[in-house]
């Protein structure tokens, strides 16, 4: 079987890189975010239409990167999954990323407010571990949220690659995350979403799209991928389960479709 993962290295790597430095002077004022899912052998295809017009992130030295996440929960009813759930807003998500090229790790804090909008704020801490055993980062966490480190807890740990385009333009930015697996801290179960690559386009509501338009060549289409969520349904069957249950269905369905359509 073809083994696609060794594809993407090379086809990364024929793109031009952009550094950090360069991607933070990129500034998307009237940004808009919409998710796509595919399957990795179309993922390999996108990124062989990209070449001339996008550039890829490079950090220390790497085109894809590792990333792991552990996200914490408010109360025993997991009461942020449960908002995110069933859709409420403003809604909040606790999370330290850790970069593990780099080893820095960042406490974040997400809010949608009531119109869609996305708010991130982060502060550096040295580990998720310095949050839970030191309290690093608790006087950051109640001036965003008004909650203790008491009130949350971890509940969900998650690893995955990164890959990140930027077009010449500079007007939309592109993070494509695969190899997702999952750990729950409360259930100690283990899943992973095979053959699955999770597109999250960020551009500049104002300039046109060049990766759309490819986008639809591809018959990639826009699907809501929370990782936080789909993690936990996978690994905590106790918590409610039927309004993600379409989109499993449909992330298996895209997973082995395409696993039969590119041998």
């Amino acid at each position: 079987m073809r083994d696609i993962r060794k594809e993407l290295g090379p086809l990364v790597d024929a793109l031009p890189p952009i550094t950090l430095e360069e991607m933070a002077a990129i500034r998307l004022m009237n940004r808009t975010d919409t998710k796509f899912v595919t399957d990795l052998p179309t993922l390999a295809r996108l990124l062989e239409m990209v070449r001339g017009g996008y550039y890829a992130q490079q950090t220390c030295g790497r085109r894809i990167s590792p990333y792991s996440t552990v996200y914490w929960d408010y109360g025993a009813e997991h009461a942020l999954f449960r908002a995110h759930l069933c859709g409420h807003r403003p809604r909040t998500k606790v999370r330290v990323r850790t970069y593990l090229d780099s080893g820095c790790s960042f406490l974040e804090v997400k809010k949608k407010d009531n119109h869609g909008i996305t708010y991130k704020t982060r502060i550096e801490v040295p580990s998720a571990r310095a949050v839970l055993d030191e309290g690093a980062g608790a006087a950051f966490l109640e001036e965003q949220t008004g909650w203790h480190l008491s009130d949350v807890a971890p509940t969900l740990g998650n690893r995955f690659s990164r890959i990140t385009l930027v077009n010449k333009a500079r007007t939309e930015r592109l993070t494509i995350d695969f190899d997702l697996t999952f750990h729950n801290y409360e259930t100690r179960a283990d899943a992973s979403v095979d053959n699955i690559a999770v597109i999250e386009l960020k551009r500049d509501g104002r300039a046109p799209s060049p990766i759309l338009d490819v986008l639809r060549r591809l018959r990639i289409k826009p699907a809501g991928f929370s990782k936080y969520c789909v993690g936990i349904s996978l690994t905590d069957p106790a918590l409610p389960q039927n309004r993600l249950k379409p989109r499993l269905r449909n992330i298996h369905k895209i997973a082995t479709r395409q696993q039969t359509l590119h041998p």
